[in-house]
């Protein structure tokens, strides 16, 4: 990897984030865990309750020469919906907030450009929180490419397999091989 680059989102549950964007070419590696909270070092438990103000988000690694900044929050703000507050599907409470992290000012004012550019095009008026990266926690293991090994489980069938679809019809020619 050429120009290694960190992005971080939030976007609903983890698991789904992750399935979508490790598909990607130029990602590297993907993370689930939280950030945004008070809570130090939070488990999973803690975060459901709701008490600890962390949202449930991804942390990638990727090579911007290959996928930019921009692509990546484009194929982000597409595959989930960004106009629900708190909320992705049947998955409800503050940990699963639409937001992005941004990790510098560049970011942020990549961020700033691209919800003004896709606020348009939803009808209803998108949620999505700009906050600047704070102390990220991964999650636990098991919580980690969970997708990739549990696909046929019920979630995985209902939920994120009709978003990784979407990603392949929309974005086919930025998918990895075999993705």
């Amino acid at each position: 990897m050429k120009n290694v680059q960190l992005a971080t989102f939030g976007g609903g549950c983890f698991w789904c984030v992750e399935a979508v964007i490790q598909r990607l070419k130029g990602v590297d590696k993907v993370v689930s865990g939280y950030t945004g909270g008070i809570t130090k070092d939070p488990t999973y438990r803690e975060i459901c309750n709701g008490d600890t103000g962390h949202a449930e988000v991804i942390q990638v690694t990727f090579d911007s020469d290959i996928m930019t900044y921009d692509e990546l929050l484009a194929v982000f703000m597409t595959t989930h919906d960004p106009t629900t507050l708190n909320r992705q599907g049947a998955d409800y409470g503050t940990q699963y907030r639409s937001v992005i992290y941004y990790h510098d000012e560049n970011q942020k004012a990549a961020a700033e450009e691209v919800l003004a550019l896709i606020n348009p095009s939803f009808d209803n008026k998108v949620v999505t929180e700009l906050s600047p990266l704070g102390v990220f926690y991964p999650a636990e293991e098991y919580h980690q490419n969970y997708y990739n090994q549990n696909s046929n489980a019920g979630y995985c069938n209902a939920v994120i397999t009709p978003k990784v679809g979407k990603l392949r019809k929309m974005y086919a020619d930025k998918l990895k091989e075999n993705a």
